[in-house]
């Protein structure tokens, strides 16, 4: 399993509204997430462990929406370490903007 597949999977566990890079349904509430870069321990000139970073969004026009709290703990069950970074509110469209600061390790890529 490559360790981004964790992401997906724990936030399909919240909705089946989750689209990678680009949202599926602009309706009601949906989820987006992508990674975004990385870092890398060296050693004995090879890499020798590496952690994906990227984010998730949450759009929701419902205010205190469970869904922030069930992404959350969905993350934390997957064992994907994460922060609130940003709330905002969207005069445009409306929506109340979550985004997370994910980060996932590479460890169980390996052979």
């Amino acid at each position: 399993m490559h360790c981004l597949d964790r992401v997906k999977a724990a936030l399909l566990t919240v909705s089946d509204n989750v689209g990678h890079y680009e949202a599926l349904k602009q309706d009601d509430d949906y989820i987006v997430w992508a990674e975004d870069g990385g870092d890398q321990l060296n050693a004995d000139n090879a890499m020798q462990e590496q952690a994906i970073t990227g984010k998730v969004h949450l759009y929701t026009r419902t205010e205190y929406s469970l869904l922030v709290s069930a992404i959350q703990n969905a993350m934390k069950s997957a064992k994907i370490s994460f922060s609130l970074s940003t709330v905002q509110y969207e005069d445009s469209t409306k929506y109340i903007h979550y985004s997370w600061d994910f980060e996932v390790s590479g460890v169980e890529d390996r052979v």
